[in-house]
This record gives structure tokens, C-alpha cells and sequence, in this order.
């Protein structure tokens, strides 16, 4: 995908994510926050997996599985919380996730903060992009 066919998506996905706290607000679980961004999506014509696992490899032999919230386009990671403050292990997790899932963009979404907290992931970055 280009560089403009990426920061669409990425728009795209955020206006479906603010839809979908201005709708309901904080205070529920991620879950709840993830079905309605994928009823979001779908509306809006946006091809994603929910909980796509990726297989995890140590050496050339899988060592387990990890479940990505959502994989957009097969292209761009979305991490949801429904937490008080994004923690440093977040990001972490997410960039782990991403090299993963062999991909190199994603947002954290924190549908419990007001408004919503939107972070960029990406390989080489922290908390504070």
C-alpha cells in the first residue's frame, strides 16, 4: 500500500474510532469498544480481521500465538484499551505484535480516556509520537 493509500486508512480508521467513543463514551470493556469499531468499519467499507492470531517463532520453531485486537486492510494494527493512562508495556507489546504480523503501522486506541487517546505505533516508536 502507498504512503498516501496509508495515511487514508489510517484517517479512516480514526474518524471510525472517535464515531464510536462519541457514541458510547468511556467506561465500558475493551471488548464492548472493539464490536462497535468493527460495526464501524464494516459500515464504512473497511476490510479488517478481529483477534487475527499470529503464530510466534523463536529460532524457526513456533513457540505460541498472540491475538491481534484488529488487523485492517492486512496492513495497519489497532490495539484497544479501555484503561486510566497508556503504559510504556503497551507500546511495547504492540510494536512485538506488529513485527509479528510482519507490519509496520498501528494506532493504540484508549477509549477510556476523554477524549479518546490515539497513539501512533510504529517500529522505532515510543510512547510520546
Amino acid at each position: 500500500m502507498s504512503e498516501l493509500g496509508q495515511k487514508e486508512l489510517s484517517r479512516r480508521v480514526i474518524e471510525a474510532a472517535i464515531a464510536v467513543h462519541k457514541a458510547l463514551g468511556p467506561g465500558f470493556l475493551e471488548s464492548v469498544y472493539e464490536n462497535a469499531l468493527c460495526i464501524e468499519l464494516s459500515r464504512m467499507g473497511i476490510r479488517f480481521e478481529q483477534q487475527k492470531v499470529v503464530d510466534i517463532y523463536y529460532q524457526g520453531e513456533e513457540v505460541g500465538q498472540h491475538r491481534l485486537d484488529l488487523l485492517i486492510e492486512g496492513v495497519f494494527l489497532v490495539e484497544l484499551k479501555a484503561v486510566s493512562a497508556l503504559e510504556d508495556v503497551f507500546f511495547a507489546i504492540a510494536r512485538a505484535q506488529m513485527r509479528a504480523a510482519d507490519i509496520d503501522d498501528g494506532i493504540i486506541l484508549n477509549f477510556a480516556s476523554m477524549p479518546l487517546t490515539i497513539k501512533r505505533v510504529g517500529p522505532g516508536l515510543g510512547h510520546n509520537s
